[in-house]
């Protein structure tokens, strides 16, 4: 897999922008990845030091409207460490 297929997309929430203070930024990754191929894929993409990848794999909820009943899709997030003092950009100003 090349690193661009491994990395979907970053997750960006309140609680992930309170992670990025202590160096951590989480990303959906694609369901196959280990953690030895994440952490390659964000050194190359974003040339910084991975020091550590933790990986969790989060099932789809059940949702309803009406009688209708339906799914959202399952994904795999990771957590990712980086170097202190390195940061990721994902918002240019």
């Amino acid at each position: 897999m090349e690193a661009r297929d491994i990395l979907i997309r970053p997750l960006i929430t309140e609680r992930t922008t309170d992670l990025m203070a202590d160096s951590k930024y989480v990303f959906v990754v694609d369901k196959r990845a280990n953690k030895i191929q994440i952490a390659d894929a964000v050194r190359e993409i974003f040339k910084v030091t991975v020091e550590d990848v933790n990986t969790v794999n989060v099932k789809g909820k059940t949702k309803r409207r009406g009688r209708t009943v339906g799914k959202t899709a399952s994904y795999k997030k990771a957590i990712v460490k980086i170097k202190a003092g390195e940061t990721i950009e994902f918002f240019t100003a």
